[in-house]
């Protein structure tokens, strides 16, 4: 039996930063210890340094090489205070195995550090490395040469000093691996590891075991484990995983067990024909067999080996019979002619009440040789199993299906992956030695240049930079300029730059940067190296000079490639950043109802193929498209790792136009969009079924129309209550679109780049996913003018300021005394809130307390779906929304044009006058400030200065109180008229009047 090779995680703790002081003068003396799968290793300690730099290697023994990316490492950071108590704690680093990558592919990154409860005081960050190494395994121990023990130097001295040989003798007699129980586990998560052996000695069964010849060395761990070593390995590791992980691991395991609880079982017959044998065994006479269930009729291809080994499944609802004939049949060649002759090599029938039943997990059913019933023939026999399954059988993945058509590759169902995207940066800085012409060309000319970078079908351009008058050899250009693309795995080889003059309209030279070459980076504190790169002309100039460049690709921001209102994910690029899922999304695609006809079939009925598209993260499914069905049944289960809660999940019907009713059939057409379903994690309860029916509407040029129903199952199960409440503490995006930060236009640029990435990566699947299906699911024409959804935009601010208008009315019926009690008992409250002004906020946030716990009871119990009232589908005109669907630049004649850009200057001219007004209000507040109206501004000015002295003298209390009881007077004291300090704000001047 080969030997699979050892694979070993390295952990290289670099230096920490910005700690903070535990020792009570100011510093700390940090040290790391580092737990992974059973095993601990610490570092040096760096006394008093806030920011402590290790620079030390720790190596780990992978047990399990499938289930790393199960496991957790866990740092922790400790002040050693050198006294034999326990240590102070300064932090932990918590990484999932899913962001191990593979050497080579390592690089620096900074984790914040993490409290231990709410009331720990901690601050700064942790630099780590962390990758893993696959080594050959070790030759036979006969042939192995015993080791030389390095010598001991300062630098390779363990952590603690040597032991006694009494000690060491006991501790070899022991032999035990740690095995500790969960709470054990919990206790020593919490207690640190002591201080270093110098003046606070371990004892032998508490010394971590070494790790290498730098640090401390790893003893029993290096050697092959038996296997009641690895059986005490795995009780370990599973002791010292946290309990959120066990119960999300535990989760995901019964979801696997139960991969078909969200949707109904559905019966399918399934026959599996392996091979067949023949009485004349030298016969090559090409073989087939064929399948009949009353008018279901089937055959395999013809091959005259005989064997077959394929799966038909048939369901079992749209039999019409109740009896199977399975028949095998030869293709003879007549002599002396070219056709060929079928004859019958016998039957084999069964009886579909007495065929076996099999659900998973029971293993598959054997196959078995019957013999085929013939009167031309005997001898013959075929090798075949008969049994009633589900599709949770295996072998229905890979079957012949007979509600999807068979095997056409466009209607089986698949699961697709966008590909991942970075961002990467060319800092474009300046160019050298040019070579623009002679020098008194240049000079007549004067010379303008920029650079022109392009990645694919990206192009991008710095701007212009003039070199006046200087010569030819001397201009040294500048521009310092960021140029950012979207990159996609796997990368385009080149990111040619390339030097243009304006001025004549030609090339001074180009560079390519080799994509798979260039560095990456997690965050921005990492200092990126500049390059010189030689520019090349044509032919005749192998060199025109040299441009200074800095590229990098960016891993610590994540590459939005959908709508920022229906983002799926919000994870960094770089696998370093990864972090452990919060929850288990689980969808059952169940079926859909009242579908309308979307097509026509033999030129008379119409018809639908209907299939589903499910979309969360970069993980895209596709259930099997069902023939000719208004009422199609799939009833097919996906799972997501949820990494956020405030994420949307994205579901889409579509007709299929792609596959081929028949081999004559050329060109391929369309899918059709038939409806959409979108459904926001946040708003759903943990670890509870939801069973609904979702209105399909899809907005088509002649008005919103309603295609069908959709019927969905999910669940969002979450293993733990306090992930889910910090991951609502926690920034939506990566660090770096905050420190870093990018404008808006250049964000939607981004986006958009992104949007056609990934529906071109997606479209050259096998078999694509059409890109008026990924545009559709990815809404990537929401920039597009639409007058339905300006409407829709605008009626939802009027919603949200209809609270506060409201609260004016309310407000406006109580200084009117509308209803005389409730004017009584404010002022009531108003002298209650001067007298006792403290219990102000009490009060307020009781209230709302109060309030929100009240609506609880009437909260929405149903996931939302799409709302054509809020969408403004009817509330439009067919001309707008034929404007909607019209493509960029028009297609319309120019009459229609016409009209529809004098319906938006209308409309822009009421928007106008808004903004005019708006923008009055502020300038007549500034002018008041800045003297444009001497006497208004003097008038204000006296009014300050009376104002001062009053408050000098008044109390405040007795101020709020009069000022109160003055705006709820009673109507028999008021004026009709405008106020004075109105009347005084709306006389001060703007800027409207100079406005041309």
């Amino acid at each position: 039996m080969a030997e699979t090779c050892t694979r070993k995680l390295i952990v290289e703790v670099c230096n920490a930063r910005s700690l903070m002081p535990k020792d009570g003068q100011g510093t700390a003396s940090a040290f790391a210890t580092v737990d992974f799968d059973g095993q601990r290793r610490r570092t040096k300690t760096k006394l008093r340094d806030l920011n402590p730099e290790w620079d030390e290697k720790l190596e780990f023994l992978v047990h399990d090489t499938d289930s790393m990316a199960t496991e957790t490492l866990e740092i922790s950071l400790y002040n050693d205070k050198k006294t034999g108590k326990r240590s102070t704690f300064l932090g932990k680093v918590r990484i999932a195995g899913s962001a191990f990558v593979k050497s080579g592919g390592e690089t620096l990154v900074y984790y914040p550090l993490e409290k231990r409860s709410v009331f720990s005081q901690i601050k700064g960050e942790l630099g780590l490395k962390v990758y893993y190494i696959d080594e050959d395994p070790p030759a036979p121990p006969a042939e192995q040469k015993p080791e030389e023990k390095a010598p001991e130097t300062e630098e390779n001295k363990p952590a603690e000093e040597a032991k006694p040989e009494e000690e060491k003798k006991e501790e070899e007699k022991k032999e035990e691996p740690k095995t500790e129980s969960n709470k054990e586990a919990k206790k020593e998560e919490e207690k640190p590891s002591p201080p270093p052996q110098e003046e606070n000695p371990k004892k032998p069964e508490e010394a971590a075991p070494p790790v290498k010849v730098e640090n401390p060395p790893l003893a029993e761990s290096e050697k092959k484990p038996s296997k009641e070593e690895k059986e005490k390995a795995e009780i370990v590791k599973r002791s010292e995983v946290t309990i959120g992980d066990l119960e999300l691991r535990s989760l995901a395991s019964d979801r696997g067990r139960s991969a078909y609880d969200l949707v109904d079982r559905m019966p399918f017959l399934y026959v599996r024909v392996v091979k067949a044998k023949t009485a004349n065994n030298e016969s090559k006479s090409p073989v087939y067999a064929k399948l009949m269930i009353g008018t279901h009729s089937i055959k395999t291809k013809s091959q005259s080996d005989k064997d077959w080994d394929k799966v038909f499944a048939f369901d079992k609802e749209g039999l019409n019979s109740t009896s199977l004939e399975v028949s095998v049949w030869t293709e003879e060649k007549k002599e002396n002619e070219e056709t060929t002759q079928e004859c019958s090599l016998g039957t084999v029938s069964f009886d579909l009440q007495e065929v076996p039943k099999r659900v998973p997990p029971d293993s598959p059913l054997a196959p078995q040789w019957y013999a085929l019933e013939s009167e031309s023939s005997a001898g013959n026999e075929v090798m075949l199993a008969v049994w009633i399954g589900t599709q949770a059988d295996e072998a229905f993945q890979e079957a012949w299906q007979s509600d999807s058509g068979g095997l056409l590759p466009e209607t089986r169902a698949k699961v697709y992956l966008s590909p991942k995207l970075w961002y990467l940066r060319l800092t474009v800085i300046q160019t050298q030695d040019l070579h623009l012409g002679s020098g008194s060309e240049a000079k007549v000319r004067n010379p303008e240049l920029y650079v022109k970078a392009q990645l694919g079908a990206q192009l991008f351009k710095t701007g212009r930079t003039s070199i006046g008058s200087t010569s030819a050899s001397s201009a040294n250009p500048t521009w310092n300029e960021d140029l950012v693309f979207v990159a996609a795995e796997p990368f385009e080889p080149f990111l040619t730059v390339t030097v243009e003059d304006v001025t004549n309209g030609q090339s001074v030279g180009h560079a390519k940067i080799h994509v798979a070459s260039i560095e990456r980076r997690t965050d921005d504190r990492t200092e990126l190296k500049s390059r010189w790169f030689n520019l090349v002309g044509d032919d005749t100039k192998p060199y025109t000079g040299r441009i200074h460049v800095r590229v990098c690709l960016e891993g610590g921001y994540h590459v939005l490639d959908e709508a920022a209102h229906v983002t799926s994910d919000v994870r960094a690029a770089a696998k370093q950043l990864a972090k452990a899922p919060i929850g288990l999304l689980e969808v059952g695609i169940r079926g859909a109802t009242n579908l309308l006809p979307v097509k026509t079939k033999d030129g008379t009925r119409g018809t639908t193929d209907a299939y589903v598209v499910a979309k969360y993260g970069p993980k895209w499914v596709r259930t099997r498209t069902i023939l000719d069905q208004f009422n199609p049944r799939w009833n097919e289960q996906y799972t997501w790792d949820v990494y956020d809660p405030c994420t949307v999940l994205t579901i889409g019907v579509f007709d299929n136009g792609r596959y081929k009713h028949d081999e004559a059939a050329e060109k391929q057409g369309k899918d059709v969009r038939v409806g959409k379903v979108r459904i926001r994690l946040s708003t759903l309860d943990t670890n509870r079924v939801y069973f609904n029916q979702y209105s399909l509407t899809v907005v088509l040029p002649s008005g919103a129309k309603k295609m069908g129903e959709i019927e969905i199952a999910i669940r969002f199960s979450c293993s733990s209550w306090l992930s889910l409440i910090q991951a609502y503490t926690s920034p939506m995006l990566p660090r770096m679109h905050y420190v870093k930060p990018m404008g808006p236009t250049q964000q939607d640029i981004l986006r958009h780049t992104a949007m056609r990435l990934v529906t071109t990566r997606l479209t050259r699947s096998e078999p694509p996913l059409g890109q008026e299906v990924v545009q559709f699911m990815l809404d990537s024409d929401t920039h597009m003018w639409s007058m339905r959804r300006s409407k829709a935009n605008w009626f939802r601010v009027v919603g949200c300021l209809t609270r506060v208008a409201t609260l004016a009315r309310w407000t406006e019926g109580i200084r009117t005394w509308v209803h005389p009690p409730t004017s009584v008992l404010m002022h009531v409250l108003l002298v209650a809130v001067v007298l006792c002004p403290h219990l102000v906020l009490p009060t307020i946030f009781m209230y709302a307390f109060l309030i929100l716990a009240f609506r609880f009871r009437y909260r929405q119990r149903v996931p939302l779906n799409m709302d054509s009232r809020l969408s403004y589908v009817d509330m439009v005109g067919p001309d707008e929304l034929d404007e909607e669907f019209d493509g960029f630049p028009t297609t319309r004649s120019q009459d229609v044009v016409r009209i529809r850009y004098d319906r938006l200057r209308a409309l822009a001219g009421r928007a106008q006058t808004l903004l005019g007004d708006f923008a009055a209000h502020g300038e007549r507040l500034e002018a008041l400030w800045n003297w444009r109206d001497p006497r208004a501004t003097g008038i204000f000015v006296v009014f300050c200065l009376v104002a001062s002295l009053v408050f000098y003298v008044v109390p405040f209390k007795v101020f709020v109180l009069g000022f109160g009881f003055y705006y709820l007077r009673h109507p028999r004291f008021r004026d009709d008229m405008p106020s004075i300090p109105v009347s005084f704000f709306r006389r001060l001047p703007s800027f409207s009047d100079q406005i041309l």
